[in-house]
């Protein structure tokens, strides 16, 4: 059976605001956090909006000294842990550290910094290159950074599965709590690689939207759909073995109860139109709670806005849920935030732990023309405030990487 683990402490910086209050009444509100890109001039770019994350001034968290040497990845990470730490009501200074963790996942990493230290290079030679490039780049260091805050001395690593990692970080500290290798995580995602270059590089894999509105831009099973929007920031869950929390009186948002995680095996940027996998990866987490298909009350989607993926989930939903998927309450947090790509799971499981715990499903916003090919229920008309006894987070990456963890409302 294992330990059970529930969720704490939650954190995030986002597109729709630099902390949870901020996202998740932006949730609520179904505001749009994708706008015209401000960050640079995108003039000469063909993709003119991004979600950024917007007023994210590191010094009204740390020194300057302090905030020079992380990249703003990892700013973003060390600023929503100590959100998540604040909000589970203790910083777990008394117990073993060796017993608690830190997983974080990052799809990209230090990719500005690197653009900024190659042109120094170029023009002024190899002595310019700044010594903390390397450590400051890697994309451990976020999950590095965030263990010299806390003290947590337990597993510390960064999963690395492109738009799945923060996802599989969330799974993978559910794993090490529910076997026992630990008792607390601080786990989740983040990314920032909102850049010319970045948005060149998708763009010439005709992977981004080219609208130039953002209400129609990010736009999930929308049959008019053409491409994701490149969004940056930063989720964080504080998990915890149950009786550890439930000894302490802590707040308990949701409890995390299955894990699923497997490869298509199939394409390095495609999904696999079968979705085989995808479908096996949902089955695994729920058989994992103990649940039934029928059990799931709402799924928050990977639902990218692009033509292949939101046609594949919706097959695999349908592979894995069989008739009950035609019931389940399905949104995409995309349409508001854009892909945050390796942080993307890290929201999303914050949105779903907040659904659990709330009661509440945010609509899919942007969508207005249906498509045949997704025909299930996308909340696409209304918000739902419908009891959510058991959800499931999905993320699918590059290279095949796909990852569900099933959250159910605690109840004893």
């Amino acid at each position: 059976m294992g330990r059970r683990v529930v969720i704490t402490g939650l954190g995030a910086v986002t597109p729709l605001g630099n902390n949870v209050s901020d996202t998740w009444t932006g949730v609520k509100e179904n505001r749009l956090g994708i706008s015209l890109i401000d960050r640079f001039d995108a003039a000469d770019l063909p993709i003119k909006v991004a979600g950024q994350v917007k007023d994210f001034d590191p010094l009204e968290y740390m020194e300057k000294m302090e905030a020079k040497r992380m990249e703003r990845f990892t700013q973003f990470a060390v600023v929503a842990s100590n959100e998540a730490i604040a909000d589970c009501g203790t910083d777990f200074k008394e117990m073993d550290p060796y017993r608690a963790g830190v997983i974080i996942g990052c799809g990209i990493g230090g990719i500005e910094l690197t653009l900024n230290e190659y042109a120094k290079f170029m023009e002024k030679g190899h002595k310019r290159v700044s010594p903390y490039y390397v450590p400051m780049m890697i994309s451990n260091m976020a999950a590095g950074m965030v263990a010299m805050k806390t003290g947590f001395k337990g597993d510390n690593f960064s999963t690395v599965t492109a738009c799945a990692s923060g996802t599989h970080a969330v799974g993978e500290s559910f794993r090490k709590i529910k076997d026992g290798y630990l008792d607390v995580c601080l786990c989740g995602g983040t990314e920032s690689t909102v850049l010319e270059f970045t948005l060149a590089g998708f763009n010439n894999m005709k992977a981004l939207s080219k609208s130039e509105d953002p209400a129609r831009a990010s736009i999930p099973f929308d049959k008019e759909r053409n491409g994701f929007v490149l969004g940056e920031g930063c989720g964080m869950l504080v998990l915890e073995e149950y009786e550890h929390a439930k000894a302490r009186g802590a707040k308990i948002y949701a409890e995390v109860a299955g894990y699923g995680a497997t490869c298509d095996a199939y394409h390095m940027t495609s999904p696999d139109p079968d979705a085989e996998a995808a479908a096996h990866c949902m089955k695994t987490a729920i058989a994992e709670a103990g649940l039934t298909p029928s059990d799931i009350t709402y799924i928050n989607a990977h639902g990218t806005s692009t033509g292949m993926n939101d046609k594949g989930e919706t097959t695999a939903i349908k592979k894995a849920l069989g008739e009950a998927a035609y019931s389940v309450k399905i949104n995409s947090t995309k349409s508001m935030t854009g892909h945050l790509l390796g942080a993307a799971g890290g929201v999303e499981a914050v949105v779903t732990a907040l659904s659990v715990k709330n009661d509440f499903i945010h609509r899919t916003i942007g969508y207005k023309v249906p498509d045949e090919e997704c025909d299930l229920d996308y909340c696409v008309d209304s918000n739902a405030e419908t009891c959510v006894n058991a959800a499931l987070s999905n993320s699918l990456g590059f290279g095949g990487h796909n990852a569900t963890i099933c959250m159910k409302k605690i109840t004893d």
